[in-house]
């Protein structure tokens, strides 16, 4: 995890920030001002996490039921300060009911894990099968909107309909 991620992640309960790729550049916004921006790009970029301990031991991770694109991509799994000297496995299952698989396998002596690249698609279960935690899981939820095409290509489209009409 670079800096400008810890940061961020640390600034997060104040308020959750979105950033958004547009034209290959990154800017952020406010969650607030994600329903009222018609400027917004079609990628989304969302910072998401849980933590999983004592009675909290399952998170699931659930994207609207809409037309959009989602997937959540794990970046870390670490273990609190406040964390017994303990195996502690965490496992994902899909919404499709199928077998959980073990992804982490944390201990003091190694307290942390990164992904490059742990896609997942919603809606997924983690779950902290042994130990007591905590446990924390961050990642980013990206969602991307398939269906909408841009002004850029509409008007691509509507030129080559002239060229072949």
């Amino acid at each position: 995890m670079v800096l400008a991620e810890m940061l961020l992640v640390e600034r997060l309960p104040l308020e959750m920030k979105t950033c958004f790729v547009e034209n290959d550049s990154m800017f952020s916004v406010g969650l607030s001002d994600l329903s009222s921006s018609s400027s917004v790009s079609d990628k989304a970029c969302v910072v998401w996490g849980c933590v999983l301990c004592g009675s909290e031991t399952t998170a699931v991770f659930k994207a609207d039921d809409d037309l959009l694109e989602n997937q959540l991509f794990i970046k870390t799994i670490c273990l609190g300060e406040e964390a017994g000297d303990e195996m502690h496995v965490v496992t994902v299952c899909d919404g499709v009911g199928s077998k959980p698989l073990p992804i982490a396998t944390l201990r003091h002596c190694m307290p942390m894990i990164s992904f490059s690249s742990l896609e997942l698609t919603p809606p997924v279960t983690f779950k902290l099968c042994t130990g007591k935690g905590p446990v924390y899981i961050s990642g980013q939820h990206i969602t991307l909107n398939p269906i909408e095409m841009t002004e850029v290509e509409e008007e691509e489209e509507d030129e080559e309909e002239k060229e072949d009409g």
